[in-house]
């Protein structure tokens, strides 16, 4: 009962209960694993699903994602000390010149929710830091642009991932609101994603997770 009174407050976004209820479970014995995967992860799936038919809108999508983020801090040092292996790798930013960082932020959270360890470059991230997330081992560069002036510095991060030869360790993805599937394919990106929920399939599809 209490990883199912969990889960609905993920979905309702009710932060504090998510954070309260996780300590409760896990005093009560609930491994920190069970606790990820059956309510904060499944709780996520469920919300990403509900936005896809309509049912839910970028907000609550953001108060979910943030409530699942609460519970996270939790049992992100349980996780830790207990070997638990993070699904896959993800740098994410938004491009040199563009300082947006709602959606790139969402995005970070829904992938935290499926379990993936993410790197937050933050906003206005020039080529070379896209290539040095890469170089420490980032499975997948995942690139965001609000403005269609900013979007050429996806196309000048990949080329500089190809100079500097990790261009074939790394899948790049790309989104934002001026970003299209057609762009993807013009710039060499490996995928796009149309908004947070498909960030989050597509990341997870590509590292075969």
């Amino acid at each position: 009962m209490e990883l199912e009174s969990i889960y609905q407050n993920v979905i309702d976004g009710n932060a504090p209960a998510v954070q309260a209820g996780v300590q409760a479970a896990l005093a009560s014995g609930a491994s920190a694993d069970t606790l990820l995967q059956d309510t904060l992860i499944r709780a996520m799936q469920e919300v990403g699903r509900r936005y896809e038919i309509g049912d839910l809108y970028v907000p609550e999508m953001l108060i979910a994602a943030r409530a699942m983020q609460a519970g996270l801090n939790v049992l992100k040092p349980l996780l830790v000390a207990g070997g638990v292996q993070a699904a896959g790798r993800v740098a994410i930013g938004t491009v040199h010149g563009d300082l947006h960082d709602i959606g790139k932020n969402l995005v970070g959270m829904m992938l935290e929710g499926a379990g993936i360890e993410v790197k937050d470059l933050g906003n206005d991230v020039p080529p070379e830091k896209f290539v040095q997330a890469a170089q420490d081992g980032a499975q997948i560069i995942a690139m965001s642009a609000l403005l269609t002036t900013t979007m050429a510095s996806m196309k000048k991060t990949i080329d500089a991932l190809e100079k500097a030869g990790v261009r074939n360790k790394v899948k790049v993805i790309i989104g934002g609101a001026p970003v299209t599937s057609a762009y993807a394919k013009q710039i060499g990106a490996d995928g796009y994603a149309p908004d947070a929920s498909s960030a989050s399939r597509l990341v997870k599809e590509l590292i075969g997770a």
